[in-house]
């Protein structure tokens, strides 16, 4: 029976058990222009009501929408003093159950608005029947019609109620399986989900949850099967990454290894030199400290030098002098070498004079001989010293040339010993400026060397991480080497594959 067969059965039950027969269905529909001049003012003072309750007036929008339920509802009501109950009653009472429903409008408010209404409709009746009444058998019909607009409402409520309940019911029905429904689902998926996350434990990221699952999960499977998808494309990645990271963190360990031995050769052999370099500074040093000396010692040589040349310029003059006096004594002895002439020519005729006198002159010539001897000997001994002067002039003369040729040696030689003096300056100076570079590159050597000790040290330290390094990518790469993935170059395998949880990849291996 469809469901309004089953309300229309029901409403002809609840009418026969409340006795609405056509005697009281007619007297129903005598009371219609009764009800209709009062049901206006009970449904006026229900939706004043239900503005003043926010409980209810929160299902109205505003106004419009409360009169447009209030004539719906006036409009009910003249189905009801109709009396007929027919479809198109059963088919109003289910509407107004269904929207009840719907909103959520709990029935004590439903049950409340009928009490408002048939206590105006009850208002009205009497009213109407006002003063009339009281006379015999009067108050039996107003009984009667009262009982029937009562009856009436009743009806009315209880129908809208029941299709409320059938409705609450029908939904917390369709609830109870969509919830069981769920729990179906869920557990269906949740069963996979844990053979899936069991495979995904294992290290297997091939493994995919099927297609087709039910309600939300399959967008949700499809979701994971992304996200696994997505975790092995990473994974992958990160492997390769990290085995490339190995061999690179190898090759970085071997270079540290090669860079720390030759920075320990490199240390050793700055040490080396600087000790070289401080050799040589103190060599120069010496050198320069000697230069200095013998820079000392040209300047005194200078010194006598320029004495010596002085002394010969003062030898040249003497020589000069000797040269004059010896001139001079020349000219002397030719004086007397010309008066020992005459002296020899007198006493010849001296001698002579003596001879003719005879013997009277006889003493007189002795004496003449004698002066004539005497002047031959002083000829001899003029001529002698004429001749050694003239061999001193001579000689004179040479030393004087041997003299001027060794003044002008010994110019030339000043000349030299200053030339040295200069040199020797130059090089005190630049043998103290070599000192002194000296001095600065070995500080710089010593500087070097401290920095390449701390470098070497360094470089150890450096070392000792890279092996740490290495260490920890091997454990890494060990660690992603136990995820299951599909080899790269097989493109047979779909990653929108829908192998069951827990099945083996077709094409997978286990990397190693």
């Amino acid at each position: 029976m469809s469901e309004h067969g089953s309300r229309k059965s029901g409403i002809d039950e609840r009418t026969e058990f409340l006795g609405f027969d056509a005697a009281q269905r007619q007297r129903l529909r005598d009371l219609k222009p009764t009800v209709e001049k009062s049901i206006g003012g009970g449904l006026d003072v229900f939706y004043e009501k239900v503005a003043r309750v926010p409980e209810v007036s929160k299902f109205f929008s505003g106004a419009d929408h409360m009169n447009a339920a209030k004539t719906r509802q006036s409009g009910h009501w003249g189905n009801v003093t109709e009396g007929r109950f027919d479809d198109t009653y059963v088919d109003g009472v289910t509407t107004i159950g269904k929207v009840h429903a719907k909103i959520g409008l709990e029935p004590r408010w439903y049950i409340g608005g009928y009490a408002l209404i048939v206590e105006q409709l009850v208002h009205g009746i009497v009213r109407e029947r006002w003063p009339g009444m009281f006379g015999r058998g009067k108050s039996s019909e107003l009984a009667a019609d009262i009982s029937v607009v009562v009856k009436a409402a009743l009806l009315d409520m209880d129908l809208a109620i029941s299709v409320y309940l059938e409705e609450l019911e029908k939904k917390r029905q369709e609830a109870e399986d969509n919830r069981l429904a769920a729990e179906r689902d869920q557990n269906e998926a949740l069963e996979k989900l844990g053979n899936i996350l069991k495979a995904l434990s294992d290290g297997d990221l091939e493994s995919r949850l099927p297609s087709g699952l039910p309600g939300r999960f399959d967008s949700m499977g499809a979701d994971y099967n992304g996200s696994v998808e997505n975790l092995r494309q990473s994974i992958a990645q990160v492997r390769d990454a990290s085995e490339q990271i190995l061999t690179f963190s190898r090759q970085l360990q071997d270079n540290s290894e090669r860079l720390s031995q030759r920075t320990e050769q490199q240390a050793a052999s700055i040490e080396e030199s600087s000790a070289a370099l401080h050799e040589l500074s103190e060599s120069v040093t010496s050198t320069a400290q000697r230069t200095r000396k013998a820079s000392d010692v040209t300047a005194e040589a200078l010194s006598l030098a320029n004495s010596s040349g002085e002394v010969v310029t003062s030898a040249v003059a003497a020589m000069g002098d000797i040269e004059t006096s010896s001139v001079e004594i020349s000219r002397f002895i030719g004086v007397i070498d010309d008066i020992a002439f005459q002296t020899n020519l007198l006493a010849l005729n001296a001698g002579v004079e003596a001879a003719r006198a005879g013997e009277a002159g006889r003493g007189f010539a002795v004496v003449a001989q004698e002066v004539r001897e005497l002047a031959q000997r002083s000829a001899e001994a003029a001529r002698e010293i004429k001749k050694i002067i003239a061999d001193s002039s001579v000689q004179v003369k040479t030393g004087v040339e041997l003299v001027s040729k060794s003044g002008t040696a010994l110019e030339n030689i000043i000349g030299r010993v200053e030339e040295i003096n200069q040199i020797i300056g130059s090089i005190a100076s630049a043998a103290s400026e070599q000192s002194s570079g000296l001095g600065e590159i070995s500080s710089a050597v010593n500087e070097m060397d401290s920095i390449t000790q701390q470098n070497a040290h360094m470089v150890d330290e450096t070392s000792g991480q890279i092996n740490k390094l290495t260490g920890e990518v091997e454990r890494l790469t060990t660690s992603l080497r136990g995820f299951k993935t599909r080899d790269p170059n097989d493109a047979a395998v779909s990653s929108a594959s829908s192998r069951r949880a827990g099945d083996a990849p077709a094409r997978s291996r286990k990397v190693a």
